[in-house]
């Protein structure tokens, strides 16, 4: 099959997610363009990696058959979160390309094919695709506004549709090529997720913008045809989460601003807060007006939202003046058997 060996790494860190797990990793399996491989990474999990590579054995025979559906369960060789999981995974794996999935979320048949057609040009160093919400209570409660569906990982209302060139793409639904990482670095540790902890993130943003700086040629596309589906769980469908997760992004925007400038690290960002959720506000008036349900909740949570994220951006920020919140990039190493070529 012509085009890129994609290798898909998937990071996961609790048994609680058991089922959502296998479900990931069988819709990886029945791929109408199959993976190279499968790199489940275990992040400081003993039982979590001992279950998990019982229930997947397939390695032993994996250089002999060379069998592209083989699943590779390997530990978290840096330090707890996602982003040294994720730089585990990448050292460790075989693909000219590496793609990255949730380990709560199920990838649509088609959604490799479609990261590789998009590397056909050769200056494309990243991929990424649309994240569709799959609700714990079967429907988006009526208040939560699709302008902010970025709190619960998937693709919010104002991205733009069809295969678009992107400042970053989003890490959960993502592809890039390894010389992407040959030329930047890795995630960054300490500023993504880290297990159950306040949720971080903004470790892709942050790597996009030191790929671009490195690779000043470098495209980054999102194509809305590569379609992954992500649970959120009842905990997230409430207005807590949602301000606690406001807040931590807008700490993670101000670690981000810290290292590659605000012009840069809330590029994005402006547009965002200056046109599409004036545009949500609006809509969501407009909806309470005609009596429509949840219109007048979706308007204040937008509102709320944008004040919330705020308020974590001043503190965030004052607290990378005074040297509370770091973040540093190592280099990656070979681990596993994996290679850079």
């Amino acid at each position: 099959m012509s085009g890129p060996d994609i290798s898909v790494v998937i990071c996961v860190y609790t048994e609680d997610r058991w089922e959502d797990i296998l479900a990931a990793v069988s819709s990886v399996r029945a791929q109408s363009r199959p993976a190279l491989e499968t790199l489940l990474v275990v992040d400081h999990n003993a039982a979590l990696l001992d279950r998990l590579t019982k229930e997947y054995k397939e390695y032993k025979e994996y250089k002999e058959s060379g069998n592209g559906s083989v699943v590779r369960v390997l530990a978290n060789a840096g330090p707890r979160g996602l982003s040294a999981g994720r730089n585990t995974g990448i050292a460790a794996s075989r693909g000219e390309v590496v793609a990255f999935l949730d380990d709560d979320a199920v990838a649509e048949r088609d959604w490799l094919r479609h990261f590789a057609e998009a590397y056909a040009d050769p200056r494309v160093m990243a991929v990424g695709g649309r994240t569709e919400p799959i609700w714990a209570s079967g429907r988006r409660p009526a208040w939560f506004p699709e302008e902010f569906d970025w709190v619960v990982g998937c693709t919010y209302k104002g991205l733009p549709p069809g295969l678009v060139r992107v400042r970053n793409v989003l890490g959960g639904n993502a592809s890039f090529r390894r010389s992407a990482f040959d030329a930047a670095g890795g995630f960054a540790t300490g500023i993504g997720r880290d297990g159950d902890k306040r949720p971080l993130g903004c470790e892709e943003t942050e790597l996009c913008i030191r790929l671009t700086r490195a690779r000043p040629d470098a495209v980054l596309l999102i194509d809305d045809r590569a379609v992954i589906h992500h649970r959120v769980p009842e905990a997230r469908e409430h207005f807590g989460y949602f301000r606690t997760r406001a807040y931590a992004e807008g700490l993670s925007k101000a670690l981000v601003a810290r290292s590659v400038g605000a012009d840069k690290g809330l590029e994005s960002e402006r547009r965002y807060a200056t046109r599409v959720l004036p545009a949500g506000v609006a809509r969501g008036l407009r909806d309470a007006l005609l009596a429509r349900p949840g219109g007048a909740g979706r308007a204040g949570a937008i509102v709320a939202g944008v004040f919330t994220a705020a308020g974590g951006y001043v503190v965030g920020s004052v607290r990378a003046r005074r040297g509370g919140a770091t973040f540093s990039v190592a280099p990656l190493s070979d681990s596993e058997g994996g290679r850079h070529d």
